[in-house]
């Protein structure tokens, strides 16, 4: 015979009624809300494929059109190998920049329409939400980069599973990086057109003096201290050392220089790393205020 007493609840403790214990794990709502988050990203994908492929379009006309033009003026010297190849990683910082902005744009027209905050009202911290919207542009981007990635052999590239796999974790990387940054700068914006003219000013410099189009050994010495500085320079410069670690004849000593000294990749990815990691947790401390 089951014993159905009610045992007296402790002075000073809250009773524990069996709804409470009815109540999901939280680490599993909040897993279940960036699992959605995610998904809505990867949705939007699916369902334009054609601006998805209007996305691809810049980077393969610089690879064709700008790769083949200048291959033969660009003497092999200067870049380690033909220009294609050394235009490629470039290329793919291009391929991964477009979508992961995106998260930013979305960010806002989310909040003009009144989507953010029904989504704030989610019983999920709001630091959540935040990191599922940069994991899931952090996906979209990586997806579209791993396409392009599949036009390797245009450039000579051999198609080696472990080079593959490296340059693919470095686009995922640099995606994130560029997600968790586009997301930092729209949380203190109020309209998509404010965003665009901020990005139009940022984006294009960033590129430049990236050194996905030339060497940043060439630039005068107070725009290689800028380089220095530049996330997209470590993204470009790690890809290149992958390509050149396989790539016989190919060279990276064009990349980022520290003074006279050139970092090791490992060190480069370690600052991209951490560089991520610190802008996600500044915006999700400045999305959790968000009115």
């Amino acid at each position: 015979m089951t014993d159905r007493t009610q045992h007296p609840v402790p002075p000073g403790q809250p009773p524990v009624t069996p709804r409470a214990a009815e109540d999901p794990c939280t680490l599993t709502r909040e897993l279940r809300a960036v699992h959605a988050l995610v998904l809505r990203n990867l949705s939007h994908m699916l369902a334009q494929p054609a601006q998805t492929v209007l996305m691809l379009v810049q980077p393969l006309l610089f690879l064709l059109l700008l790769g083949g033009g200048l291959a033969a003026l660009v003497p092999k010297t200067a870049v380690g190998g033909d220009y294609r190849a050394y235009l490629f990683p470039g290329v793919l910082v291009m391929t991964v920049q477009t979508p992961a902005v995106t998260v930013g744009m979305r960010l806002i027209t989310d909040r003009e329409n009144g989507y953010l905050r029904e989504t704030l009202m989610a019983p999920v911290r709001r630091s959540t939400l935040l990191y599922g919207s940069c994991l899931g542009g952090t996906a979209e981007a990586t997806v579209q980069g791993a396409v392009l990635l599949a036009t390797a052999g245009i450039v000579g590239l051999p198609y080696q599973p472990v080079l593959l796999l490296r340059l693919l974790a470095v686009m995922a990387l640099t995606s994130f990086v560029l997600t968790v940054l586009a997301a930092a700068l729209a949380i203190g914006i109020r309209t998509v057109e404010s965003f665009h003219i901020l990005l139009s000013l940022a984006l294009m410099p960033l590129l430049f003096l990236s050194g996905a189009f030339f060497p940043l050994t060439t630039l005068p010495g107070w725009l290689t201290q800028l380089a220095a500085i530049n996330p997209l320079a470590y993204a470009v410069d790690v890809l290149r050392r992958g390509i050149a670690h396989h790539v016989p004849g190919s060279t990276a000593a064009t990349g980022v220089h520290w003074g006279s000294w050139q970092p090791p990749a490992a060190l480069e990815i370690v600052v991209l790393a951490l560089l991520g990691a610190c802008v996600l947790l500044w915006a999700a401390r400045r999305f959790g205020r968000l009115e």
